[in-house]
């Protein structure tokens, strides 16, 4: 990613408290950004290994060390914008390890500016020009 190309995902002070927190309880962490049903849109949190990534799982970045994917269909839908993972008080997900921690993620977002935008559309065509 060039330098001046926003990352897609970050994370506030106090959701990489909880992801420190859950590393420490659980190991390595995953995050996959829900498309919605049962848990809403939260992004869902779990332990490296126990969630399949599909192929159609898009790697946005990473946040506290661990990645952060989402799915293709939501992708398109969020390309434009710059997720921010952030924690308020409540119940996580169903089969998200903030469940019971008294805190939940909460996915937050902006709009990318049209600069913005294009640092990033450049940027992914090298990555992907190059195979990685």
């Amino acid at each position: 990613m060039k330098e001046d190309s926003p990352a897609r995902v970050l994370a506030t002070p106090a959701a990489l408290d909880l992801i420190a927190r859950l590393r420490r309880e659980h190991g390595d962490l995953l995050f996959h950004q829900s498309g919605g049903c049962c848990d809403g849109s939260a992004p869902m949190c779990y332990p490296q290994g126990e969630f399949l990534v599909g192929d159609s799982d898009v790697l946005l970045g990473e946040i506290g060390g661990a990645p952060f994917y989402i799915g293709a269909a939501q992708f398109e839908y969020w390309k434009h914008t710059q997720l921010i993972i952030d924690v308020v008080p409540g119940q996580g997900g169903m089969f998200s390890l903030d469940n019971g921690a008294g805190l939940r993620f909460l996915t937050r977002s902006r709009l990318f500016s049209d600069a913005e935008l294009a640092n990033l559309a450049s940027s992914e065509s090298a990555t992907a020009c190059r195979g990685l």
